[in-house]
C-alpha cells in the first residue's frame, strides 16, 4: 500500500511542477475522497484560495442527464457552483480562464463530471 501513496505523490508533484495560477488565471484545484469532492481557486503568485467549494454545499437531487447518476451527479452540480461563484466576484476580479490542477487523479469518473460541470457554468480551461 505505501508503495501505491508513493506513486501518487509522484504524480502530484510532476503535476504542480508544471502548473501554476496568478491572478487573471488562477489553478482550479481539485481534492477527491472516497465521500466527498473538493474544488478550489488558488491564486499562487500570492499563496491565497480566491474560492473554495464542497459538494456539502450542494443539494443532493437527481440529475437531468441520465449518464450522471450518484457521486458522478453532485461532482458536476459542485463544478457548475463553482463557476457560478468565479463569475459573482465583485467588478474586476471576476475569473472566466482556470489552469486545471486534477493533482494526480485520472481525468474520469468524478474528476471528469466537475469539470464538465465548471465548462458548462463558464470556466474556461
Amino acid at each position: 500500500m505505501l508503495a501505491k501513496q508513493e506513486k501518487k505523490l509522484k504524480r502530484q508533484k510532476r503535476v504542480r511542477a508544471k502548473i501554476f495560477g496568478t491572478k487573471d488565471k488562477p489553478r482550479f484545484s481539485v481534492f477527491r475522497s472516497a465521500k466527498h469532492v473538493y474544488a478550489q481557486l488558488v491564486d499562487d503568485d500570492k499563496g491565497k484560495t480566491i474560492i473554495s467549494a464542497s459538494d456539502r454545499e450542494i443539494k443532493k437531487t437527481k440529475s437531468k442527464d441520465p449518464k450522471l447518476t450518484g457521486k458522478k451527479a453532485i461532482a458536476y452540480e459542485l463544478g457548475k457552483l463553482i463557476a457560478e461563484k468565479a463569475k459573482n466576484l465583485p467588478a474586476g476580479r471576476q475569473v472566466e480562464k482556470v489552469v486545471f490542477d486534477r493533482r494526480g487523479y485520472k481525468y474520469h469518473g468524478r474528476i471528469k463530471a466537475l469539470a464538465e460541470g465548471a465548462r458548462e457554468g463558464g470556466l474556461k480551461f
